[in-house]
């Protein structure tokens, strides 16, 4: 008696593929099911972007200011045809909402840092505040794709109109404005800090020959300070 041979199973794997097919025989259609196995890549984590600065924030708000003035400007403007004098227009309206006393010609406190009492003269923008302003929006007007000779913020009439502003309010409040003057450096001191005194550079007169001065003096420079340590070679000269 011949030993049965179990039936095939009816569910392979192929290529990393499940089949299944239908028990059946003779001619009889069969169906098969294909169960693909997909493998998932691990979901990638997005850093947000670093939290914009101070100077980064005001100078947007700034912008956004300037472009809504623009809009609401009648007749409304562009930005192409934006022009020096239309930036002015804008500081001056921004007159409205500052907070500095400026006084007027013939108010009894022109020209007075501190007044002992209130009067009528109308707040403006503060000099400082409308340079730093105007600095901002030249910043962003070639950050938002302004071309530098076409940038109505560096225009000369911006420039004049911010230097009688200042001249201005110093009067009227009587605080002058001044430049902070560079520190120039002294004539005893190099480019890399390091001062060199005048024994340094000197060269003894009574040398002989070029090794004989080099090995006489030399110069030590360590902790910001400079340490002269000169040796006389003139009992080994002289006979």
């Amino acid at each position: 008696m011949e030993p049965t041979s179990a039936p095939p199973d009816p569910t392979t794997v192929k290529g990393g593929e499940r089949v299944e097919g239908e028990r059946g025989g003779g001619g009889g259609s069969s169906s098969t099911t294909t169960t693909s196995y997909q493998h998932h890549a691990p979901a990638t984590t997005t850093t947000p972007p670093p939290p914009l600065s101070r100077y980064e924030s005001q100078k947007r708000r700034d912008w956004n200011t300037f472009l809504q003035y623009l809009k609401n400007h009648k007749p409304p403007l562009t930005l192409g045809r934006c022009s020096g004098a239309h930036v002015i227009e804008f500081l001056k309206y921004l007159d409205q909402f500052g907070k500095t006393k400026v006084h007027a010609t013939g108010c009894p406190y022109f020209g007075h840092p501190s007044p002992p009492a209130p009067c009528a003269c109308p707040l403006r923008q503060a000099w400082g505040s409308l340079d730093a302003l105007i600095g901002r929006l030249r910043a962003a007007y070639e950050e938002n794709g302004g071309r530098p000779e076409s940038n109505p913020f560096g225009a000369r009439a911006v420039r004049i109109y911010l230097r009688e502003v200042r001249e201005g309010q110093a009067k009227a409040r009587g605080i002058p404005y001044e430049k902070k003057k560079r520190k120039r450096p002294s004539a005893g001191s190099t480019s890399s800090g390091v001062n060199v005194s005048v024994a340094d550079t000197q060269t003894p007169a009574d040398g002989g020959g070029g090794g004989g001065d080099s090995g006489s003096s030399s110069s030590r420079v360590g902790s910001g300070r400079t340490t002269n340590v000169v040796t006389s070679a003139v009992a080994s000269t002289t006979v």
